[in-house]
């Protein structure tokens, strides 16, 4: 299973172009996920599905199939047809999970509203895709969901439930907020900060809204029969989730997503993880990213294999516990955080000896962290995954049985059923092997398009079916691929092209370095300099010129930093994607580059 996708890069072994494709002996599947999860509830009924250990929740997956049942019928009650769009709002929780499988079953489209959302953002989103429905949880860290849903749309305080008709919102008819209602459900954890004042704050009465208790009792009336129908209606190429992408300019796009897609892109990264029944993978990603609802959640309900949530949001700690008290196989997290966790005071105190796999993925993947991940945290078969949300997600996957500078060092070999090419972005060509351009995908995995957004789409998909990444990368001889850079970002210093990733890399091998990122600032002589955001491992102190020297006669004079900024945090989405635009944007300040920012170029 391991080898699958590498067969391509066998098969294609002394290859002059920028081109690869992924064989594979096992077939895609031709399910719904809602087909899919009902399969694996069968053959795995006592089996455990989903542990959500902030809620104690622990399910079995003929459990979990009652849960999503109840759920299923209840949406058929208050009527919402195939096609509709159900939003859900919501940090980690076992309801995430029975909403996202309930609406596979009945054709309708789950989008996926981050939580660190504000008003502005909300209402975007609700709007450009449409909402009918919007499931909730009652707060998030500093977010009072409930009550900023009720200032977008005051009428929840007089309308019935399911009855909504709002001026800012006028597609929104029902709002649905998790939980019993009892304010234990939502106090925050005692090193919150909003925790003193958690229960005054939810304590907004919002009779317009539906509980989810409600929502689960509601379709007691509805047979079984009524939701096999509906069932039975939907087809695997059918949309089932829109997923809004986090750009960096002008308003986020929503990837549409259909049950092909994400279904299979799940079931290959678990399989090249051999994940099976036996397996618990822990989950601290955001559900409503790819990485968690996608290669979380449906790489878990195609094997059988059990689902941990550890907390909420994103706790290190919350993760060692729940690895080695769950004795989770499987770990998956962005760089940070591995970072955050191998850092945590309390690491050695864990027992983690139950890991074996995982992935690491979402943003570049220090070559220093993986090194750390495979030895001290027992991750000996951790892979690396690359991808983006509009190709559902993942393109390329490390391997098990790959050599150890090949599974740390790249993002791997080509997935099975797809395919890549790099080429020069300024002429569509196919670059040679080992040149570095704009990474290509196609396949199954592409999503349907933008929703509502044809030219968006018309941009992001050529006529081929080619996906245009916007990433720089290089493919070696066996197909191995290396991201470099995001064309955006990479600098041109006095006419050279120099890739951030390059000096990151090295940078991350001096002693005192937890994390860095670099950045191209504006510079009049050169067109653009480089600067460096660095974080200093807890308890070593480093200075400008110590970094600076470690640089001389190891890397090229040109790319040596130019600026430094020491730093405790980089400016970062929920997901743990760095946003390197900010990190321009307060560079310029600080070093007052007002001017040079200001030159007008072709």
């Amino acid at each position: 299973m391991a080898g699958n996708g590498s067969q391509a890069s066998a098969g294609q072994a002394g290859r002059k172009w920028s081109y690869t494709s992924g064989t594979s002996d096992i077939p895609l599947l031709g399910l719904t996920i809602g087909d899919m999860f009902d399969q694996t509830a069968e053959q795995y009924p006592d089996r455990p599905a989903l542990i959500a250990r902030q809620q104690h929740v622990r399910w079995t997956y003929r459990q979990l199939q009652e849960q999503v049942n109840a759920c299923a019928k209840g949406l058929i009650r208050l009527g919402f047809k195939k096609g509709e769009r159900i939003g859900i709002w919501s940090p980690n929780r076992a309801e995430w999970c029975v909403t996202q499988f309930a609406t596979s079953k009945l054709g309708l489209i789950l989008v996926n509203i981050n939580p660190a959302y504000r008003l502005h953002e909300l209402e975007y989103a609700l709007n450009q895709s449409g909402c009918t429905a919007l499931v909730i949880a009652a707060r998030f860290k500093s977010s009072n969901y409930t009550e900023m849903v009720a200032t977008l749309a005051p009428e929840l305080k007089d309308c019935e439930p399911g009855a909504l008709r709002s001026a800012k919102l006028p597609s929104l008819t029902t709002v649905i907020r998790l939980g019993e209602d009892k304010v234990s459900e939502y106090v925050p954890r005692s090193n919150d900060a909003t925790a003193s004042s958690s229960a005054q704050e939810r304590g907004v009465e919002v009779p317009g809204m539906l509980t989810w208790n409600e929502l689960m009792n509601m379709g007691q009336l509805i047979s079984d029969s009524a939701l096999n129908e509906r069932q039975r209606e939907q087809e695997f190429d059918d949309p089932i989730n829109i997923q809004y992408t986090s750009g960096t300019t002008g308003f986020p796009k929503g990837a549409t997503l259909s049950h092909h897609n994400i279904l299979n892109n799940g079931f290959f990264v678990a399989e090249l993880q051999n994940i099976t029944h036996e397996d618990k993978l822990c989950i601290p990603v955001p559900l409503y990213h790819c990485f968690g609802m996608v290669m979380g959640n449906l790489g878990c309900v195609t094997h059988g294999a059990a689902m941990v949530y550890p907390s909420e949001g994103f706790e290190p700690l919350a993760v060692l516990q729940a690895v080695a008290e769950e004795k989770c196989t499987s770990l998956y997290g962005v760089p940070t955080m591995f970072i955050a966790e191998l850092e945590h005071p309390e690491f050695s105190t864990f027992d983690l000896s139950s890991l074996r796999t995982g992935v690491m993925a979402g943003s570049p993947c220090p070559v220093e962290v993986m090194k750390k991940v495979n030895t001290m945290m027992n991750m000996r078969e951790v892979e690396i995954c690359y991808g983006m949300t509009e190709t559902s997600p993942v393109s390329t996957q490390t391997r098990i049985d790959a050599p150890l500078d090949k599974r740390v060092s790249t993002v791997g070999v080509i997935h099975p059923h797809q395919e890549i090419k790099i080429v020069d972005p300024a002429t569509g060509q196919v670059v040679p092997i080992g040149a570095p351009g704009e990474l290509c995908t196609r396949g199954y995995s592409v999503m349907l398009g933008y929703w509502n957004n044809p030219e968006a789409t018309a941009s992001a998909i050529d006529q081929a079916g080619w996906m245009h990444t916007g990433d720089l990368a290089t493919m070696d001889s066996e197909g191995y691929i290396n991201i470099v850079g995001r064309i955006k970002d990479m600098i041109i210093r006095g006419g050279e092209n120099v890739y951030p990733r390059e000096i990151e890399e090295f940078l991350y091998t001096h002693p005192k370095v937890s994390d860095v990122q670099v950045i191209g600032l504006p510079d009049p002589k050169y067109g653009e300099e480089i600067a460096a955001w660095v974080k200093v491992k807890p308890g070593e102190q480093l200075t400008e010129e110590e970094l600076k020297e470690y640089c001389k006669g190891k890397i090229a004079h040109y790319k040596v930093p130019r600026y430094i900024k020491f730093v405790d945090e980089f400016p970062m989405t929920v997901t743990g994607k760095i946003q390197k635009f900010l990190m321009r944007k307060q560079s310029i300040e600080d070093f007052g580059l007002q001017d040079a920012a200001s030159i007008k170029t072709a």
